[in-house]
């Protein structure tokens, strides 16, 4: 695993660099051409209007720049104007791997976010508020593994119009884990014999299967209110009590669980290093999202440090000794160009993890915190109002106060800690929603630009791009986890997606059916969800039926089959998007 480090140095060195490339293309177009800019103003969307259907009825790139820059259903509701972007500003090539650069740093603050800075707030709240391992798991362990999907669905529907982008990413990206990751690791792992517990395995798809049957009844109705959307996003916490009590009955008559000292999802160290190197060096990596059991198992501080300096040696600027003056002006113009997409979110999120305190960081943190949350408010307002800046400035100005004079600048703070992981948890969400939001409005200008449907990009990109982290995150652990190692991923391939949809599409159905209330909320009509939805549950019937009759042993009978399943229904999706009946 010694290539990881520079792998994900590699990558975070590339992704930062073509950020910066990005700003400096875009302002260089904007600066040569005045009257055209591409940064919406604030209250500024395109949830009016009858969208941009008309933009391919002209021919030449000049008619459609004039036409989206008149047309206000063209502005999707992000913060940058993409088709002026592409249609104003550059030639197709350049705004082809101009807007295709940005997709890819998009996905990655969307992941990163959620990975770094989301779960590192949930486990933190897992512990002060002493939850046991398995309701943290079934709760917080859930909620920070499907915050991309949460919040990309969030975002989606709050336009009528990229609706079905939410829904068919959810339920694209169900399929996606359900089908290709678990045919995967089936396929990976099946010299070995591995086999699965088959009273979690049938809880898991049984329960999948009742929440999709929920959703399809609603989808052909068309339509919920409120206590439908409440009731079908409730259905999530039956599963999370369900669980937790099999779990519960399961150790006290000494069938399955850990050990009071054991981690709530173990890992391989290979995995561990793999995924500690791709996280801007978190030791919390090595550990369990939602830490360990038992408290005898922790290990001390003085373990972390030591542990920590090794990594950091090990890890300095890919590796090169710097013993000579060249050496270190690599490692300092390394260090600078890792700043761009890593700076702004560690000067607004508060962290206070041993590994990562730094009382500087903190105090600007959560000083520039409530400036930032009231730029998005107003960024969403009809109407810009100094008042939320006045308000955000004085909450910043007496929070980095109190934050300078109670906090040390050896350790982070031992007290008040709810404070600081809330204030962690709340921009954590803001950073995850501004890039959700971004990316759903670089999506939808996508299809708008390529004449594609917006559900097919929901189904693919969207869904491949939130359910990478679980492919190679599963499939690691499968392969060097041995038979435990494939137990937790198989359950995760089937966790994960209950929760993205349960919680993923119903709290979102609850916002709209609440914004609707007392009347329904209208789903928008697809016909398409219909082939999703029995493709998706087929793949489910496919693993109940052949699993237990294998002896719930993982092999390529099972791979191949869900691998087939889901080629062909991408088959079929991709040839009706580009031969229209």
């Amino acid at each position: 695993m010694a290539e990881f480090p520079a792998i994900s140095k590699l990558l975070n060195l590339f992704l930062n660099i073509s950020f910066l490339f990005l700003i400096f293309l875009c302002f260089t177009h904007h600066f040569k051409s005045s009257d055209s800019s591409f940064l919406l103003s604030p209250g500024r969307n395109g949830d009016s209007g009858t969208g941009c259907g008309q933009l391919h009825e002209y021919s030449d790139r000049e008619s459609k720049c004039s036409y989206v820059k008149s047309h206000e259903g063209c502005q999707n509701g992000g913060y940058i104007d993409y088709l002026q972007l592409f249609y104003c500003n550059f030639d197709p090539v350049l705004g082809y791997s101009a807007l295709i650069l940005w997709l890819v740093v998009l996905f990655y603050l969307l992941g990163n976010t959620a990975a770094n800075y989301f779960c590192s707030s949930l486990e933190g709240l897992s512990r002060i508020l002493k939850l046991s391992p398995n309701v943290a798991g079934v709760t917080l362990l859930s909620l920070g593994n499907g915050a991309p999907d949460l919040f990309s669905s969030i975002v989606s529907f709050t336009s009528d119009e990229t609706s079905e982008v939410g829904l068919n990413s959810i339920l694209g990206g169900a399929f996606f884990v359900s089908s290709v990751v678990v045919g995967i690791i089936s396929v990976s792992v099946c010299h070995s014999r591995v086999s699965v517990e088959r009273s979690s395995f049938i809880q898991d798809i049984m329960f999948f299967l009742i929440a999709l049957t929920c959703l399809l009844v609603i989808i052909v109705m068309g339509k919920i209110n409120l206590w439908g959307a409440i009731s079908f996003f409730s259905l999530y916490f039956i599963y999370a009590l369900f669980v937790s009590t099999s779990h519960l009955c399961c150790r006290k008559e000494g069938l399955g669980g850990s050990s009071s000292g054991s981690p709530i999802l173990p890992v391989s160290k290979n995995f561990k290093n793999f995924i500690g190197y791709q996280t801007e060096g978190r030791l919390e990596a090595e550990q369990p999202l939602l830490g360990f059991a038992g408290d005898d198992d922790k290990p001390t501080l003085q373990e972390k440090e030591g542990v920590l300096s090794e990594r950091k040696r090990r890890r300095r600027c890919l590796d090169l000794q710097p013993s000579t003056s060249s050496h270190l002006f690599v490692c300092r113009l390394l260090f600078f160009l890792e700043l761009p997409l890593y700076l702004p979110r560690r000067l607004t999120i508060p962290v206070i993890t041993a590994e990562k305190w730094s009382k500087p960081f903190a105090v600007i943190s959560v000083t520039i915190a409530p400036v930032l949350v009231a730029v998005v408010w107003n960024s969403h307002s009809s109407e810009l109002s100094w008042l939320v800046y006045l308000i955000g400035g004085l909450a910043g100005a007496i929070s980095g106060v109190l934050a300078f004079f109670t906090t040390k600048r050896s350790n982070p703070p031992t007290k008040w800690l709810f404070p600081w992981l809330a204030g962690g948890f709340l921009m954590s969400i803001t950073w995850t929603y501004i890039a959700a939001e971004e990316l759903i409005s670089l999506l939808v200008s996508l299809g708008s630009i390529l004449g594609i449907s917006y559900s097919i990009l929901g189904l693919t990109v969207l869904a491949w791009g939130n359910s990478i982290g679980d492919l190679v995150s599963n499939v690691s652990m499968a392969v060097n986890g041995g038979e435990e190692g494939a137990q937790v991923a198989i359950s995760g391939c089937y966790a994960g997606p209950i929760f993205n949809t349960l919680v993923g599409l119903g709290l979102p159905l609850a916002f709209k059916a609440w914004s609707e209330y007392p009347t329904y909320y209208l789903i928008p009509k697809d016909t398409s969800d219909y082939e999703t939805m029995g493709f998706l549950m087929g793949g489910l019937l496919w693993a109940l039926v052949i699993l237990p009759k294998r002896n719930m042993k993982l092999d390529r009978c099972l791979g191949g089959g869900l691998l087939a399943i889901y080629l062909c229904f991408l088959s079929l999706r991709i040839a009706r998007a580009l031969v229209p009946v």
